[in-house]
């Protein structure tokens, strides 16, 4: 068609006619509000928000060089490749705005988001796959409704409170309170293995309307196993909710002289009560002294005349002493009041006037 030789440059700039003259006037305003809509369009950013953006702004401006192309230029194929782009802006507009609706997360489950997930860093796209192994489900528990009765209800699932309040308790006794984005059953879910089954030993009690999520415990166990990722997430957050249910259940430990119990060294009642003056301390300390010494007086009598003869044994019809009650079995008053007497012996008296400390300096003799 061209010359042999002929290259694309020399058609574009030699053989092309060149401008014979300018036109002093200038394009109608169809076309220089094209030009503006779509400089306004290519300053658009990045991402979902971005893509909607930079496509409605393109969408406006083809359709105003369609219309330049038809009112003023008087160009069929300029009003047709624009009319073209236009179909093609809104095409991925469309696209874009079905994705967004797609993707997007209901309120409540936005909520938990920003809550729990956003301090610890985790991509949006993880917490997807976690929604979508509960199904995006929100479950609805009316008040006084029952989540789990103890001794009945088997241990198969893993649900996390949105709102509401539950109460926790046993034989009737109340434990703990659970409130909005905790886990309703972490402890239960922590001790079972996944091969092996339980029943609640507490039951739970919705105070008011609730809203939960809940995962299948086989379901869940599988995306754990998939995700190494979501697995040490699991694990930080219900981590993090025992140890929350066993500081408020440590709220509770308190004695009948109003001391507190700290359940982290189980095997001694740290008293972290207020301190005492110093002549009550030492009167409490002879009145215990006098208490242990009656029953000794009792058993050895006064100074008496040196026997030739031993003491005959004591009859077998003689009654024998009352074995003591064994601590586990005491109720709570009286184990707390047969520790506290010796810890207050054989410890310094500085220790019972401040916070006690979380390992003691001296261990008491059994």
């Amino acid at each position: 068609m061209f010359g042999g030789n002929a290259t694309l440059l020399d058609i574009l700039v030699s053989r092309h006619t060149m401008c014979e003259g300018w036109r002093d006037g200038s394009e109608g305003a169809f076309f220089h509000l094209a030009s503006v809509l779509l400089c306004l369009a290519y300053m658009g950013g990045s991402g979902v928000f971005g893509s909607i953006y930079i496509y409605s702004l393109m969408a406006v401006g083809f359709f105003c060089y369609a219309l330049w192309g038809w009112l003023d230029a008087c160009g069929v194929d300029i009003f047709a490749w624009n009319l073209l782009l236009v179909a093609a802006c809104l095409l991925q507009l469309a696209h874009v705005t079905y994705r967004l609706r797609r993707d997007t997360l209901e309120e409540e489950l936005d909520n938990l988001y920003k809550a729990c997930y956003v301090p610890l860093e985790v991509p949006i796209s993880v917490y997807k796959e976690i929604v979508k192994c509960c199904d995006g489900q929100v479950v609805t528990l009316s008040k006084d409704q029952n989540y789990a009765v103890e001794g009945k209800t088997p241990i198969d699932r893993l649900s996390l409170l949105l709102s509401g309040r539950i109460r926790v308790t046993l034989d009737g006794q109340l434990l703990h309170y659970i409130y909005s984005y905790q886990f309703l059953d972490s402890p239960e879910w922590e001790s079972l293995r996944p091969t092996e089954e339980g029943k609640f030993q507490v039951t739970l009690t919705a105070e008011t309307d609730c809203r939960y999520i809940t995962w299948r415990r086989r379901k869940l166990y599988l995306l754990l196993a998939k995700e190494r990722y979501i697995a040490r997430l699991f694990s930080v957050m219900l981590g993090h909710d025992i140890a929350e249910k066993l500081y408020s259940l440590n709220d509770k430990l308190f004695s009948k002289c109003g001391f507190r119990f700290d359940i982290r060294l189980p095997s001694l009642y740290h008293v972290l009560g207020p301190s005492s003056s110093s002549g009550d301390s030492e009167n409490e300390r002879e009145k215990a002294t006098a208490a242990a010494a009656a029953p000794l007086a009792g058993a050895h009598p006064q100074h008496s005349a040196p026997s030739a003869h031993k003491p005959a044994p004591l009859s077998p019809t003689s009654p024998t002493p009352t074995a003591p009650t064994p601590p586990s079995k005491a109720p709570w008053p009286e184990s707390e009041a047969t520790v506290v007497q010796p810890l207050s012996r054989s410890y310094p008296k500085v220790l019972f006037k401040a916070r006690a400390p979380l390992a003691p300096t001296q261990t008491p003799e059994l």
